[in-house]
């Protein structure tokens, strides 16, 4: 008796829940991604014509695509520490591109949280926080120091 695509995808993902650690959105993610590849299999090896837009929309919600210890990228679906630029290049996009397309801050780091959490605790070990913090109070100075100047400049000349 032929097996159906699903009892195919459900097989090979047990088999690979078998041999790594995989959260369930991983599972369910696995499972749809390996089913779609099987329809595309199917449909391929039956002289059907494949459309490319199936694969174009993100399979996982943006904001559950940055886990822990990894990132999935919404436009091909690999998993990374970090999305680098390089590989936003690869899908003629830039961060703040990609951010805006899929309904991040601006200001979200596109690198796994543990990343994310390690760089913050190096930074505040460097003191970063305490110069940016006297850089931007130096740069207020001389923004108001220059603005005096103008408007010196400006009643001078009246």
């Amino acid at each position: 008796m032929a097996k159906t695509l699903v009892e195919m995808a459900a097989e090979i993902i047990q088999a690979q829940g078998t041999t790594k650690d995989m959260s369930i959105e991983e599972m369910q993610s696995a499972l749809h991604k390996t089913f779609e590849t099987l329809q595309t299999l199917q449909k391929l090896e039956s002289g059907q014509e494949v459309g490319e837009t199936e694969t174009a929309a993100p399979q996982i919600v943006p904001q559950k695509s940055i886990l822990k210890n990894k990132i999935i990228c919404l436009e091909c679906g690999e998993e990374f520490k970090m999305l680098s630029p390089k590989h936003l290049r690869s899908h003629d996009l830039t961060g703040r591109e990609y951010r805006v397309k899929y309904g991040f801050s601006l200001r979200q780091p596109l690198c796994a949280k543990a990343l994310s959490e390690k760089r913050k605790k190096s930074g505040k070990e460097r003191g970063i926080p305490e110069a940016l913090k006297k850089a931007i109070a130096e740069r207020k100075k001389a923004s108001t120091a220059t603005k005096r100047q103008t408007t010196r400049r400006k009643t001078v000349k009246k």
